[in-house]
């Protein structure tokens, strides 16, 4: 993910994170949900994925550390019951930023599909 200055203040989040990459859609898209530690984070985006998205410790801890540095998460203060938790867990939430970011990209990747569908080759697989 890479972050572009933005030449006018006021620039839409979208503009300065997208695109965005798919392993940083994924860890936007399932702390939209609510907090959580990155173990969660990594099953759920397996999950809702439908397994085509696996992050790896390495990839999820670095994109989470960029994520926090510019802003699109946070780390939570709250954590469950003692007795429900290991104390070592980190959790994250989605910052307001994080949530503007992620509607602007998926914005832009429903307006890809919009292009492409709009396309005479993918209404001609649509029939074939």
């Amino acid at each position: 993910m890479k972050r572009r200055e933005p030449s006018k203040a006021g620039q839409a989040p979208g503009e300065i994170f997208s695109p965005l990459t798919p392993a940083v859609f994924y860890i936007l898209v399932v702390l939209a949900e609510g907090e959580r530690h990155g173990y969660a984070i990594m099953q759920e985006a397996a999950k809702r994925s439908g397994g085509a998205v696996r992050l790896g410790p390495g990839t999820l801890y670095a994109a989470i550390s960029r994520l926090l540095n510019e802003g699109l998460i946070e780390e939570s203060d709250e954590r469950p019951a003692p007795e429900m938790d290991d104390t070592r867990r980190r959790y994250y939430r989605l910052s307001h930023l994080g949530s503007r970011a992620l509607a602007a990209d998926a914005q832009r990747l429903a307006d890809l599909a919009r292009l492409a569908r709009s396309t005479r080759a993918v209404r001609e697989l649509k029939h074939a």
